[in-house]
């Protein structure tokens, strides 16, 4: 409940204050003059190294492993 009084005196407090400012423009904007030319853009030179891609028949070992639950524990031991 006090969270709910808090947010609402919140709100009011915000409401109040935009309306306590009145902000009028007194002055209209202008954008600034310049002048542009063209330009040339930048020019790179990249050196890479030599990839070589390729693929090799490879046998792998691999380890096997054995899971046993409590009840297949418990079987083998009695």
């Amino acid at each position: 409940m006090k969270k709910f009084v808090f947010a609402a005196l919140a709100v009011l407090i915000a409401v109040g204050l935009f309306f306590f400012i009145d902000v009028e423009q007194t002055q209209q904007a202008e954008l600034p003059e310049i002048s542009v030319e063209g330009g040339q853009a930048p020019e790179f030179s990249a050196t890479t190294g030599d990839v070589e891609v390729g693929s090799e028949q490879v046998t792998l070992n691999v380890p096997t492993v054995d899971l046993q639950s409590a009840e297949e524990e418990a079987a083998e031991e009695g």
